[in-house]
């Protein structure tokens, strides 16, 4: 379960002045396959982003093994 809010991510992207920002979050089952969340969660920040100036380069899924971006499902 992807439990990430938004305007949590941008509230520190902003304060930090970014002009572009990573996410990252881990998977400790080891599966790399996106959830339904993450896929929301990366489609909500690329449209806030759009808004704000703030791209989004990438959404990074990790496990002990490996890593995928959602951004390539």
């Amino acid at each position: 379960m992807t439990y990430t809010q938004p305007k949590i991510v941008f509230q520190f992207a902003l304060k930090l002045n970014a002009s572009a920002i990573v996410l990252a979050h881990n998977h400790p089952s080891g599966n790399l396959t996106p959830s339904n969340a993450d896929e929301s969660l990366t489609q909500k920040i690329k449209e806030g982003g759009k808004l704000l100036d703030i791209q989004l380069l990438d959404h990074l899924i990790l496990t002990s093994d490996s890593y995928g971006s959602v951004n390539s499902s």
